[in-house]
């Protein structure tokens, strides 16, 4: 039985598609309550140089948790990202392996991506 590429073309983008539905949500959701909080922290800030709250001895010290929550919220999405890009992965290689063994009667151990 020889593969319908067009097909699997589909069975690909629906298997990539069902992944990235569900964790781009997600990831939409961490994103904006992250951001949020960094800008209201970043608000603070301001007003409290503005107010000389902040004065000029600890305004690095404040500027510096800026860039930590930054970093960490920089972090935190790489990691969320990988594991959407292994699960993506995971699931067209899934739908790869399945074509094959269709097409020539023989059971082929699916992969699995190591992070």
């Amino acid at each position: 039985m020889a593969l319908d590429l067009d097909q699997l073309v589909t069975d690909m983008q629906t298997a990539a598609t069902g992944v990235l539905q569900t964790d781009v949500t997600t990831l939409r959701g961490f994103t904006q309550q992250q951001l949020q909080a960094i800008a209201q922290q970043a608000e603070l800030v301001s007003t409290g140089i503005l107010t000389k709250q902040i004065t000029p001895a600890t305004q690095e010290f404040f500027l510096d948790g800026l860039e930590d929550m930054a970093l960490s919220f920089a972090k935190t999405l790489r990691g969320l990202l990988m594991v959407t890009i292994e699960k993506v992965w995971n699931a067209i290689v899934g739908v790869l392996w399945s074509a094959i063994s269709k097409a020539t009667s023989l059971v082929l151990p699916v992969p699995v991506m190591n992070s």
